[in-house]
């Protein structure tokens, strides 16, 4: 056995070390105790005393395992065949433990590091010394940490689990958003295609139409003064009917014209204001559609949006109108335009047969999210309340400056 794990003492001379050891040990704030063969206490500085809550008198001759490490800290009973004390000098097995319990007078427990080394004289166990500290403060220094520490780990596994949540919900509104930005330009190019397509078929045949009278009168101008009287006089009557039909044909162009300028921008939102459009807007689809309509509108006089937002708005009430018109199946719609506490509302309801949530919410329902997007552009929202075979609600609210 190493001299660093035992205390030895010279042979004969116990009664002077005994004596020496004793003023030692009272002056130090550590527990100190010797037990013998039979784990009686046979020395305890004050401090340690103290610590169990006895006198040292009280002490001396007791069984120490009996008196202060009888249970474990849950109150099991602890076996002194068990216990790393008298294992020391049982076993000649030193020992340095700080994971157990001492008891005190008052049946309190409390968490103590302590250490059993053998006393030996010459070759000769006597029992063993212990030394302890009371270790109450660092546990709940540790247990606090640990408390900290875990409160720490939840709350990285929290945000972890967070981050990866909204990262998961940016990356499919990300999604959605590009998904969007093709369906509109897809529309887009949908638009193009027709207005092109228009332009081609209906102004383009008209112009045909009028360079072929057009090369018609040029071509009979030119022979007018080769003619009889009565020959040139029926000419004249034939290029005034030519005139008369090539009128009518620059009226139609005219009309087709303005169709298209109207379906790309209606001049009456520039002209008549927002509110006008979309009064207008309402009666030419319910006449395309045929439905009823019930419009009302209470809007403060000289209520004017700006350019842009004003454009917004039309584009929802539009969309609004195509989605009706496209899934809806009614008979009748309710427009609604409000003002108050500052706030515009636009509601839109129909009678027609309704939709679930999930197809108002699927990837592919691109014109609802258009106009969710219009809306939030708009520092508003768009809400919609619909359910099978009861109809469909959207309202449109957005925020005003009113002067």
């Amino acid at each position: 056995m190493s001299a660093n794990n035992v205390l030895k003492l010279p042979a004969g001379q116990g009664a002077l070390w005994q004596h020496r050891l004793g003023l030692m040990l009272e002056s130090t704030g550590e527990g100190v105790f010797g037990v013998d063969l039979a784990g009686n206490c046979v020395f305890i500085n004050r401090a340690g005393a103290q610590m169990i809550g006895f006198a040292a008198d009280e002490v001396m001759g007791r069984n120490m395992h009996a008196l202060t490490h009888h249970s474990h800290a849950d109150g099991t009973a602890y076996a002194d065949s068990d216990c790393p004390i008298f294992n020391a000098f049982r076993n000649g097995l030193p020992c340095r433990v700080d994971a157990e319990v001492f008891w005190r007078r008052d049946g309190t427990a409390f968490p103590v590091e302590y250490s059993s080394y053998p006393i030996l004289e010459g070759d000769t166990v006597h029992g063993a010394v212990i030394t302890f500290v009371d270790i109450t403060s660092r546990k709940l220094a540790a247990d606090e940490l640990q408390r900290a520490h875990d409160q720490l780990a939840r709350a990285n596994d929290e945000l972890e689990q967070r981050v990866a949540l909204r990262t998961e919900e940016l990356s499919g509104a990300l999604g959605q958003l590009r998904e969007l930005s093709a369906y509109s330009e897809q529309v887009r190019e949908e638009e193009r295609t027709r207005i092109a397509r228009e332009v081609h078929d209906e102004l383009g045949s008209l112009l045909v139409a009028l360079k072929m009278d057009v090369n018609w009168l040029h071509k009979r101008l030119g022979e007018q003064e080769g003619r009889s009287a009565e020959a040139a006089g029926d000419m004249r009557t034939q290029m005034r009917c030519k005139c008369q039909n090539m009128s009518r044909l620059i009226e139609t162009a005219v009309d087709n014209v303005g169709r298209i300028i109207t379906d790309l921008r209606p001049s009456i939102l520039d002209h008549q204001g927002l509110w006008a459009a979309l009064e207008w807007q309402a009666q030419e689809f319910v006449q395309s559609a045929e439905l009823a309509l019930a419009w009302r509108i209470d809007i403060p006089a000289g209520l004017q949006l700006p350019e842009p937002a004003a454009m917004a708005v039309f584009r929802i009430f539009q969309e609004m109108l195509s989605n009706v018109g496209r899934h809806a199946q009614a008979s009748a719609i309710d427009i609604a335009i409000e003002v108050h506490e500052e706030v515009l509302e636009l509601r839109v309801q129909d009678n027609g047969v309704g939709a679930t949530r999930q197809a108002l919410e699927a990837p592919t329902a691109y014109g609802v999210m258009g106009m969710r997007e219009r809306a939030r552009q708009l520092g508003g929202k768009l809400a919609i309340v619909s359910q099978p075979g009861q109809g469909s609600c959207l309202r449109l609210v957005i925020p005003l400056e009113l002067a």
